[in-house]
């Protein structure tokens, strides 16, 4: 984990009292990182072998098997989503249906922050586990702001010898 994003990470979610879901949590590690810090945070995955893994390293931390296209959480329950390099696994006709539903589960003011890798909107992308995208903070602030959502601030960074990052906090509007 990034020095920085850590930094990133825990600055949002100082902000958030309430439950907070980690969505596309992977093997866990950000999931785990909230929960030591008295968030009140589960990860969902929609793999299962992830899901099982974190299960292993972090039994203390929730964690279950869920689609972001239909999150089995109601409307308006949570405080707080994490959508750290998770969306960048979505196609991008997928991406603003899974906005609106991250929008669907927030409450209002309810905090988003997303993470992903900064380039040509849409452009695939070498990735080591599955199918991923570039995304420009332009575009994402875009499908955000039509989802319902309201752009806090971005950050962006390029490291050497590393894909450009971003991240947008936005709230729900």
């Amino acid at each position: 984990m990034h020095e920085l994003d850590r930094r990133r990470i825990e600055r949002w979610a100082g902000k958030i009292s309430g439950p907070v879901i980690d969505a596309g949590c992977g093997p866990g590690h950000w999931t785990d990182f909230l929960h030591k810090r008295g968030i009140d945070i589960s990860g969902v995955d929609l793999v299962p072998e992830f899901i099982e893994r974190a299960r292993v390293r972090f039994p203390d931390v929730s964690f279950r098997v869920s689609s972001l296209r239909a999150l089995d959480v109601a409307d308006g329950s949570l405080n707080g989503v994490l959508a750290w390099y998770s969306l960048i696994h979505l196609t991008p006709a997928e991406l603003p249906h899974i906005l609106s539903e991250l929008a669907r589960v927030l409450g209002l003011q309810g905090h988003l922050l997303v993470g992903f890798f900064e380039g040509a909107s849409a452009e695939p992308l070498d990735h080591a586990i599955t199918e991923a995208y570039y995304w420009s903070v332009g575009q994402i602030s875009r499908l955000l702001a039509d989802a319902g959502f309201e752009v806090l601030d971005v950050e962006t960074r390029q490291d050497p010898g590393r894909r450009p990052h971003a991240a947008i906090a936005a709230i729900a509007g």
